[in-house]
């Protein structure tokens, strides 16, 4: 995984060769380690030894427009292990009950910060598994991963 920050806030999370890879960065990137990268490889390292790590400690600042903005913040609430399907986010972001499952696909897609963000808990309708930018493969895995805790 690539990741990213900007003013020690983390900005990015991309798996390598996922659609969107680096779609919100618009500067130049420098190698460095700081304290909010230190922080998130701790939190990736805690996630995947099966714990349920808090993003409470992480200072997250994703990019995007106030659409898709509301639409990761109601990600950031699905509970680990649980799931959200399209329409319920588009039901909860419409006040009139008017949104469109698409757009909120995707607002979805474009979630800058994979997994800490949890945009991998996000089905279809049924249930079924639907795209994934980080691949169908990974979503059913990180699911898995969590429903083994």
């Amino acid at each position: 995984m690539l990741l990213a920050s900007k003013n020690n806030k983390l900005i990015g999370a991309w798996f390598e060769g996922q659609k969107y890879y680096l779609a919100n960065i618009n500067e130049n990137i420098i190698e460095k380690e700081d304290e909010i990268l230190i922080k998130t490889v701790n939190w990736l390292d805690d996630y995947f030894k099966g714990n349920k790590p808090s993003i409470n400690g992480l200072d997250l600042a994703p990019e995007g427009s106030d659409f898709r903005l509301k639409v990761w913040e109601i990600l950031r609430e699905i509970p680990y292990g649980e799931t959200i399907t399209y329409g319920e986010i588009a039901k909860r972001i419409s006040k009139e009950g008017k949104m469109s499952a698409q757009a909120v696909g995707g607002a979805v897609a474009h979630n800058p910060i994979s997994i800490i963000i949890p945009c991998h808990r996000v089905v279809g309708a049924n249930g079924k598994l639907t795209g994934y930018a980080g691949g169908i493969d990974r979503k059913r895995f990180l699911l898995e991963h969590e429903k083994k805790r």
